[in-house]
């Protein structure tokens, strides 16, 4: 018979700051050994229902909680956090709030400390584990000194040691640069097999999640459970954009030149897919491919030359040389920890170079102060909370504007127009602190809008962002590059940005710029996408499935999505 890990009996539940709850009525049941994605816009619930699940709720977040929920046959009620723990091991969508050791090892180890492990046991643990993990030779480092990846191992690690039978996972793949989170998929799986654990993911990335198996995709939406399907049942729905779920990019592809969907075979896979008629509908849209309009750029806005800089003696770059012109759209991209934030870091004056020069519309960046710098160059941090410094929405988004010295009407419509681009003035009475990851990040979005820069620097876009607010936000900033030509640098791991919305892509490696070409000569380029921890998206696999050119059947694709937005 099988075992019941988790299950919801009519849950609903309120927060203390909220008028309506968050989750509503939910039944739900995760068995032993499932593997299970819940997914699901921004402020759906899926975040609540991980913190119910592990006991965040109730033990920091207070409510209105009623039904019953169960985590491995006991009454969530009659347990700690404490007991919880030692059910549900849960890796944080932010390593670094997970850490509390000086090194890896200390880091592994510190649950088994506070169990009373003997010292010979945990020595033993933390060897097995790391090793498994591919983390052995990091025992000895500060866990903040390492890359996304391995910060997540680490994390991962902490919680393997102490043999919880539920693995919790809350947007494992937000930080990870695309090869390590294939990386990241593909350990879950490995752990999955070997350990036959619970496991569940919360996560936006539906089409990363789904390259290894899934037993059961749960939906959410306002609170409630839409359905609980199984990969290729959810795919064939239509219905995941109306839920602010992006579909794959090949499933999206298949379904713009016309495939009836529920004649496929293996839909969740991009790598076997097919059906009547598939090859002969690609290779005839590819042939009709007609080439991308895009803003004309012209004269230099940023030139770069000879730059040097290196953190404590360890070099990050050695005569990096690049023009950005007015009206460029470039994706910065490369593996984790190459430099692409501490590139921008040096552009908006956070960092000094060690040598080389940066000009900005001709003058001399590198003798003007940060503030100076600002008002030409908007720079939006990966980590919201890092950028936020007031209490209140509308206040966060005017501060900038008010330090200028703007008269007050023209505050409150430059912020009123700001937020509602950014989804977000029905909230501008709200606190902060009430919001979700992803509403954060537009919040800081909006707060750089008001100044109306010339250049904007996205640290990381999109990560935290459902499908909804993706397409909002990256249209919304297509359109001020097309009409008004503002000239953007996304640092980014979302290689589906970078095909649909970029005119350049900057590959970072070995100190230097690596390619600076198109994206589809660089997604095209198989050996830079390895050395540069990049992937093929699931349209280039589709494309070289069928023998059709990439960058024809990108472009039809690109051109009937940009015609149907304008109908």
């Amino acid at each position: 018979m099988t075992k019941t890990m988790i299950e919801f009996k009519n849950v609903t539940f309120r927060y203390n700051a909220q008028a309506e709850p968050t989750l509503k009525n939910i039944n739900l049941q995760i068995n032993e050994g499932e593997k299970v994605l819940v997914v699901g816009p921004s402020g759906s619930g899926k975040s609540t229902l991980g913190n119910l699940i592990n006991g965040v709720i109730p033990e920091n977040f207070r409510g209105d909680l009623s039904g019953e929920i169960y985590i491995d046959g006991e009454n969530a009620k009659d347990m700690s956090i404490f007991d919880t723990s030692l059910k549900v091991g849960t890796l944080l969508q932010n390593s670094n709030d997970q850490f509390v050791g000086l090194t890896v090892a200390e880091d592994i180890a510190f649950g088994m400390e506070n169990d009373c492990f003997d010292n010979q046991t945990m020595q033993t643990k933390v060897n097995q584990w790391s090793k498994k993990l591919s983390i052995n030779n990091l025992l000895k480092q500060a866990p903040n000194s390492l890359s996304g990846g391995q910060k997540q191992r680490t994390g991962l690690a902490g919680l393997l040691v102490d043999d919880a039978p539920i693995l919790l996972l809350d947007e494992p793949l937000a930080a990870l640069d695309p090869m390590a989170g294939s990386e990241s998929i593909q350990l879950l799986q490995e752990l999955h097999n070997e350990l036959k654990n619970t496991i569940i993911i919360i996560e936006h990335r539906l089409e990363e999640s789904l390259t290894k198996d899934v037993d059961k995709i749960i939906l959410m939406n306002d609170g409630e459970i839409v359905g609980i399907y199984n990969p290729a049942e959810l795919l064939k729905q239509n219905i995941l954009n109306q839920y602010g779920i992006r579909e794959p990019l090949y499933i999206e592809a298949l379904k713009s030149i016309g495939i009836d969907l529920n004649k496929l075979h293996d839909i969740d896979s991009v790598e076997a897919v097919d059906g009547p008629g598939v090859a002969d509908r690609i290779e005839q849209v590819s042939a009709k491919a007609k080439s991308i309009s895009k803003y004309n750029a012209s004269a230099d806005i940023l030139s770069i030359k000879k730059l040097n800089f290196a953190y404590d003696k360890k070099v990050i770059f050695n005569n990096l040389n690049v023009d950005i012109q007015k009206g460029d759209m470039i994706s910065l991209v490369g593996k984790n920890g190459v430099g692409k934030t501490t590139l921008s870091k040096l552009i908006v004056g956070f960092l000094q170079p060690d040598a080389g020069e940066i000009t900005f519309n001709g003058d001399n960046l590198l003798n003007k102060s940060i503030k100076e710098r600002a008002d030409d160059i908007g720079y939006i941090m990966q980590d919201p909370d890092k950028m936020i410094s007031k209490v209140m929405i509308y206040d966060e988004v005017a501060l900038g504007l008010k330090l200028r010295h703007y008269p007050k009407e023209q505050i409150k419509e430059k912020v009123d127009h700001a937020l509602k681009v950014c989804n977000l003035y029905p909230f501008r009475h709200w606190p902060i602190s009430a919001l979700s990851y992803g509403q954060k990040k537009r919040l800081t979005i909006a707060s750089m809008l008001v100044l109306s820069p010339k250049l904007l620097i996205l640290d990381e876009p999109t990560a935290g962002q459902d499908y909804y607010h993706y397409t909002e936000i990256m249209n919304f900033l297509s359109q001020l590059n097309q009409e008004q030509g503002l000239t953007m640098i996304f640092i980014t791991h979302d290689m589906h940005l970078m095909a649909e919305y970029s005119t350049r892509t900057l590959v970072i490696g070995d100190q230097t710029i690596l390619r600076d070409n198109t994206p589809e000569k660089v997604l095209d380029d198989e050996a830079l996408l390895a050395k540069a921890n990049l992937k093929r998206t699931s349209l280039s696999i589709l494309a070289k499935r069928f023998n059709v050119n990439y960058n024809d059947f990108s472009n039809y694709l690109i051109s009937k999505e940009r015609d149907n937005q304008h109908e």
